[in-house]
């Protein structure tokens, strides 16, 4: 029989969690204070980015921290009005960064890449919008030859984990992508890599098939849970009530004061990520990832888009504009003619793990409360995948994945 779920975000994840929930015969209500993908589904850099089994925090991440934040166009900034509160978070990130624990992070991080595309397809299938994902790789390019080699670090790593890649030389990439000034030295083509021509449509069309199926997608804000004898039974929000038979945390970075509510503590930041997209550019053949800057290339249909950077200053403080200056001004270099006209920026927040492993779990206070966030910048890549393993846990089914290092009380 059939159970009442109540959803709450209505992100890729949330909206994909609610679609594998509905297959298995549940009533579902999403429930967000945005509109669906409206937070950060809306401004990333829509790459299915299933190569992307390297943590953040790697060995040596502590003596590099100070090199980039003494370097104004680097690809990590802090707000340092907020450093007491990120203290305890970095603690723990830098904690991660051993090399025996990147390696077992790894793993657990590549056994969701692997099942991340079919999910995604299936989900884009059933919606109608299959064309919606593009299969065309993508291409880490290089400018500095120092770069490079502190890369092949990465690319070990990746080789130990199955990810396929080939390695380009300086006089191939000009053929391989024409659109680039003839200025880098090295390329690494992924291509097992795919990327979604207009994430914010895949999302908003994923939740209309939810409601097509018989779901609701409900504009509120939750504020808190009435608890039972028997656990959480139902939320709160600003407008209304709502009453569940399982509750899914999926709300992005709020969902640290939510799980909280249902007896879970989890170390959760927020790491604001920006976005500059030019509706005119000419655009490359398939999305690019600068190694020397760390940010992300990508040919939408809205425009090209220039998506990265890693701002630590939580929710509450305004967005930085520099920030999405510094991802233009490499963009300028990267190709000869940038058309700039009608150019939108945005900021929005990552919900981040301090070993960059979301969280994928039933509560161990309450069994009815599931917990899924935490996906950093690989949300867009496992939001189907993870989606489906929650379903799995509300039906009581053995996961194909193991789930225990993503369990909501590793910290």
């Amino acid at each position: 029989m059939g159970k009442n779920i109540l959803v709450i975000g209505a992100g890729i994840v949330g909206c994909s969690a609610a679609l594998w929930l509905q297959r298995d015969g549940h009533q579902v209500t999403i429930v967000d204070k945005k509109g669906p993908g409206e937070g950060a589904s809306f401004g990333n850099a829509s790459v299915i980015a299933t190569e992307s089994c390297i943590p953040v925090a790697t060995p040596g991440v502590l003596w590099d921290v100070p090199k980039y934040l003494s370097d104004p166009l680097g690809p990590l900034a802090i707000r340092w009005s907020y450093l007491p509160k990120l203290a305890p978070w970095l603690w723990r990130f830098v904690r991660s960064s051993g090399e025996a624990t990147v390696e077992q992070i790894s793993i657990a991080l590549r056994s969701l890449m692997v099942e991340a595309l079919a999910a995604h397809k299936e989900l884009a299938k059933a919606a109608g919008c299959s064309d919606i994902i593009q299969d065309t790789g993508w291409l880490g390019i290089f400018e500095s030859e120092a770069k490079f080699q502190s890369y092949q670090w990465d690319l070990e790593l990746q080789k130990r984990r199955g990810v396929k890649f080939d390695i380009l030389k300086a006089e191939e990439i000009k053929q391989f992508e024409p659109s680039l000034q003839p200025i880098y030295k090295h390329a690494v083509y992924y291509p097992e890599n795919s990327y979604v021509l207009d994430n914010y449509r895949l999302v908003r069309t994923l939740a209309e098939d939810v409601t097509r199926n018989g779901g609701r997608v409900v504009q509120d804000e939750i504020q808190d849970f009435e608890i039972g004898t028997d656990g959480p039974k139902a939320a709160i929000g600003k407008n209304g009530r709502y009453p569940f038979d399982a509750v899914v945390v999926t709300a992005g970075a709020w969902s640290r004061l939510l799980s909280a509510k249902l007896g879970e503590t989890v170390p959760l930041e927020t790491e604001r990520g920006y976005h500059v997209t030019l509706p005119h550019a000419r655009k490359p053949r398939m999305p690019l990832y600068s190694g020397d800057h760390s940010f992300a290339v990508t040919p939408l249909d809205i425009g090209l888009r220039f998506a990265g950077t890693v701002e630590l200053g939580g929710l509450e403080l305004p967005p930085n504009p520099g920030r999405n200056e510094v991802l233009l001004k490499h963009g300028r270099r990267m190709f000869a003619e940038l058309d700039e006209r009608d150019r939108s920026d945005w900021m929005g927040f990552r919900p981040s793990m301090p070993d960059s492993k979301p969280v994928i779990d039933r509560g161990r206070r309450h069994k009815n409360a599931f917990f899924a966030f935490g996906h950093g910048h690989i949300g867009l890549t496992l939001g189907p995948i993870t989606g489906k393993l929650i379903a799995d846990l509300v039906n009581d089914r053995k996961p194909e994945i193991d789930l225990k290092p993503f369990a909501v009380d590793r910290f």
